[in-house]
């Protein structure tokens, strides 16, 4: 053990000059799985009494993680009460995201089977709750909240975007949304989809990297779309596969055309017939 004493002082001396304390993060996937669980999964145990006690918990346990993060309980008190008094807000937000999907996607039966089954309308709440927080200055928990989504549905929102009411994920493994992005309403956007910066330089932090989606705009898989001054106008389908640094005026249809040939495979050459 004596050759680890140099390694543990280092280790010691690191922890003690960090800036704040860091919360146990199994209690941030509690309290965004016990949040959902009481907005949105039907129980029939379920009684206003015990709703009440549940927010009530749910209260201590958001202020216990922001309490960790600065030290000062007034702070936390007042960051977990505009928190709450928002939530009613962001609920109805919420329901409008499930009740798009539903309108919008034949496969989705009834608005609990979304609740019970859809990764892209999980990671929208965690993306909602997330920014109410980033909103607020709360700065490294929304980053642990929407990490937390990111690794359970594939699915990376960064709190600090911005996205207008009625949103629309399908299916969602690889989507990414920057930091700065700027959604507007009723937008669907697909599978692999890519909303970052043409340039990642540090020296931009604080500019508007990401690009800006407007109203009614449907975006397919596969398509990546860069740049803080990037806007694609309202209701315009962007086709799979398509890569776009430009603005794309209202209306249009971008799409990447590709050249498939189909023959008959019963005489391939020698080189293509091969067995993975």
């Amino acid at each position: 053990m004596a050759t680890h004493d140099n390694l543990i002082k280092r280790i010691h001396q690191s922890k003690q000059n960090t800036t704040h304390e860091f919360f146990d993060k199994t209690k941030t996937k509690a309290f965004v799985k016990d949040l959902y669980q009481v907005l949105f999964l039907p129980q029939r145990i379920d009684t206003e009494d015990q709703l009440k006690k549940s927010f009530a918990a749910l209260h201590d346990s958001l202020f216990n993680m922001i309490i960790t993060i600065t030290g000062s309980e007034k702070e936390a008190e007042t960051n977990v009460n505009t928190f709450f008094e928002v939530l009613p807000e962001l609920y109805d937000q919420l329901v409008l995201d499930a009740r798009s999907i539903l309108q919008f996607d034949p496969a989705a039966e009834s608005i609990e089977e979304i609740y019970l089954a859809y990764p892209g309308f999980f990671a929208t709440y965690v993306y909602r709750i997330s920014h109410q927080l980033w909103n607020q200055k709360v700065r490294i928990l929304p980053r642990v909240i929407s990490e937390y989504a990111h690794s359970k549905t594939g699915i990376d929102i960064h709190p600090g975007a911005i996205i207008g009411k009625s949103f629309f994920i399908d299916h969602g493994t690889g989507i990414v949304i920057g930091e700065t992005t700027v959604i507007g309403n009723h937008v669907k956007i697909y599978q692999g989809v890519t909303l970052g910066a043409l340039n990642v330089s540090k020296e931009k932090a604080n500019q508007k990297r990401h690009p800006n989606i407007e109203d009614h705009v449907i975006i397919y898989s596969g398509a990546t779309i860069l740049g803080g001054s990037t806007t694609i106008g309202r209701e315009s389908i962007i086709g799979g596969n398509v890569w776009i640094t430009q603005d794309v005026p209202s209306h249009s249809l971008v799409y990447h055309k590709s050249e498939i040939k189909i023959k008959d495979n019963s005489s391939l050459p020698e080189s293509l017939t091969f067995v993975i």
